[in-house]
């Protein structure tokens, strides 16, 4: 009969052995059902003897306690970015530059999806994980090893009796679109906002500080090289990646071999439409060179490797017939025009079915009708717009875009706006329509002003229908019972949506400026408000003229805060905040003195890949920086993405460097900020 110790270690190889064949080789030999009981047994078996517990152990993949914050790692070997290609004629100039850094040598190249998710650095001394590190700024990272035990395709110990001394194995880090969709659906169902994409959420889930909530988030793996070795030594790219298969991760199946550029094209171009076939987000394939000697020769610049190049695909664009406009109201009381799509059409592999039309000056600019055949696309693969109508396919049938005379939310009528360069359609009923009032309880409680989970569209359109909501201040007088009357409503869920509201109290002015709906004022204003008057009592004693000195935000918006808060709603409001306990005082930090961009007014533009517009004017102004809306003699430079529009042009009119997001990511790589990723 064995010993604990000695079943322990059998349960441990068999767990081990099983997860590798149901991971990498999938081909499981056993059923779920029998898995768990192998896991079940080694869990009972440890609780009775502690001591036989080992760091390696698969019971040890999910924590207990959240961790206090994150440490910062050094990467033994930088992880630099790969240059882009986004033609054909720029991968074979890249072959061509290879080949004469090579005095005409002909490369065999390894060809890979470019997964989009998050690049990770793994570090085993003598077989064992001991540090998992985020790319970072490429230099440093975040040890995130906690979340990354969670993986059950990361090995916690390499299958082999005899490992390297050190290895470092890079991966990267992704969610499937599967999965996304039910955390979703979770989302959903609780009334709380949706992830936008599986890049974001795998993003935001390796910053957790709580492993629990990332082992619930079933993040994925592949491996795609390695860092430093020791003890070690592999000749090729080809052959690592078979060894990083043997040694227990999952690599890429549809890794491919090439002996020269024909075939990676031939390759490359075989993916164009395949690749919204797979179960995870990619957007192009990365090529390397598949010598190590010749990657030596051909080295690296210090943003860049030369012998790696990643080709990107080109933004997908479907033709469909926009079949009817859907109005909804927005939190100040616009007209929000939402293109239905018939059919519905595939794009980036999703159906998409409908897509913004921004607002009557847009629609005007563009000549959309109803019944056009018009050109959608998915910007940075995924938000849908319609770029373009086909009016040579126009038969006469189509029809102008009308806006409602009054508003289909409350019957009072609508307004036109103007601005200077767009105008809109508004209900003149304020804040006193039950669609607005539904608007500026999402925007209170999204999660980056008032971060009130459980507090999604749907909860707060129940809650105005009933009545129990008229303002954000009726919030925080919801009582369990009011709550328990509404639809879907348990104990449970009630009693955690009023911790929830509690726990928003404390979060300062800058989040409750920004979750007050006040016209032109978003985030990165509010954050910049409260950094200047860091108390409610100080904004209210200050005059439009000294709100209007705080760098970005100028007389117009400044008069809106001054308006906002000195009407007698808004005094109302202040009053019953306060009496509410809410908090009204911003803790203030001094940004980064090192930062590359602090004192420079900075623009961007157009449709970015890996920051929304809030994140990357944020991180602008976290790094103390300035993050204006218009181009202009004082502007410093200008980041532009895809689809660049007016800015971008007067930008170059203007003499004023422009950067694309790689370069400005390359830019800001000596701050010391944890935000900062990229690939």
């Amino acid at each position: 009969m064995k010993t604990p110790a000695e079943r322990a270690e059998e349960l441990r190889k068999l767990i081990n052995h099983h997860n590798y064949l149901y991971y990498v080789e999938a081909r499981p030999e056993i059923s779920d059902r029998e898995f768990d009981q192998l896991f079940d047994e080694l869990r009972e078996l440890e609780r009775k003897h502690p001591e036989l517990v080992t760091p390696d152990s698969p019971t040890q993949r999910v924590g207990g306690a959240p961790i206090p914050g994150f440490r910062t790692v050094t990467h033994r070997l930088p992880m630099l970015s790969i240059e882009k290609s986004k033609s054909i004629g720029e991968l074979r100039n890249f072959d061509r530059n290879v080949r004469d850094r090579l005095r005409g040598a002909q490369p065999e190249y390894v060809v890979e999806p470019k997964i989009d998710g998050v690049s990770i650095s793994l570090t085993y001394e003598n077989g064992l994980l001991t540090v998992a590190a985020t790319r970072g700024d490429g230099e440093r990272g975040d040890d995130v090893t906690h979340n990354i035990r969670t993986i059950h395709e990361v090995p916690l110990r390499l299958r082999t009796e005899a490992p390297p001394p050190l290895v470092e194995v890079r991966g990267e880090v992704y969610m499937t679109k599967a999965e996304l969709v039910r955390i979703n659906k979770i989302q959903d169902e609780r009334g709380e906002e949706k992830y936008a994409n599986p890049r974001n959420l795998t993003a935001g889930t390796l910053k957790q500080l709580d492993p629990r909530i990332t082992a619930q988030r079933r993040l994925r793996i592949f491996a795609f090289g390695l860092g430093v070795v020791e003890g070690w030594s592999v000749r090729t790219q080809w052959e690592a990646l078979q060894q990083l298969k043997k040694w227990g991760f999952p690599v890429n199946p549809h890794a491919h071999l090439c002996r020269n550029i024909d075939e990676v094209v031939d390759y490359v171009l075989s993916w164009a439409e395949k690749r919204f076939e797979l179960p995870y987000e990619t957007d192009g394939m990365v090529i390397k060179v598949n010598d190590f000697a010749q990657q030596q020769i051909l080295g690296a610049t210090s943003h860049h490797p030369r012998w790696a190049q990643a080709y990107k695909y080109e933004a997908e664009e479907a033709v469909t017939r926009l079949a009817r406009v859907e109005i909804s109201i927005g939190k100040h009381g616009e007209l929000v025009p939402t293109a239905i799509f018939d059919p519905p059409v595939q794009l980036a592999g999703t159906t998409v079915t409908r897509a913004t039309l921004h607002n009557p000056a847009e629609i005007e600019r563009k000549d959309i009708r109803i019944g056009d055949s018009v050109v959608v696309i998915k910007a940075g693969d995924i938000i849908p717009r319609v770029v373009r109508v086909l009016t040579e396919a126009r038969t006469g049938q189509e029809k102008v875009i009308e806006f409602p005379s009054h508003c289909p939310f409350c019957g009072s009528p609508v307004r036109r706006t103007s601005g200077e360069r767009s105008y809109n359609y508004v209900c003149a009923a304020g804040s006193q329509c039950p669609g607005q009032i539904v608007g500026r309880i999402k925007a209170f409680a999204r999660r980056g002003t008032m971060d009130i989970e459980g507090l999604g569209e749907e909860l707060a359109q129940q809650l105005v229908d009933a009545e129990l909501v008229t303002s954000v201040t009726d919030i925080y007088r919801l009582t369990e019972g009011e709550l328990l009357k509404l639809e879907r409503m348990g104990k449970k869920k009630a009693q955690k949506l009023l911790a929830a509201i509690e726990a928003s109290k404390g979060r300062g002015l800058a989040r409750l400026l920004a979750g007050l709906s006040i016209p032109g004022v978003g985030e990165t204003m509010a954050a910049a408000v409260a950094r200047a008057f860091p108390s409610m009592d100080r904004l209210l004693a200050a005059s439009p003229e000294q709100i209007a000195a705080v760098e970005g935000i100028g007389p117009v918006r400044a008069q809106h805060i001054y308006d906002f808060f000195h009407r007698p709603e808004g005094q109302q409001l202040v009053r019953e905040l306060r009496d509410l306990g809410i908090k009204l005082t911003e803790d203030v930090t001094a940004p980064p003195s090192k930062s590359p961009i602090a004192g420079k007014t900075i623009v961007v533009t157009g449709t970015l890949k890996h920051y929304s517009r809030q994140q990357i004017e944020d991180l602008i102004e976290s790094l103390g920086g300035k993050a204006t809306g218009s181009v202009s003699s004082k502007t410093d430079f200008v980041v532009a993405g895809e689809e660049a529009g007016s800015k971008l042009e007067k930008a170059r009119q203007l003499g004023i460097r422009v950067i694309n997001e790689e370069e400005f990511e390359q830019m800001i790589r000596s701050a010391k900020h944890d935000g900062v990723q990229g690939k």
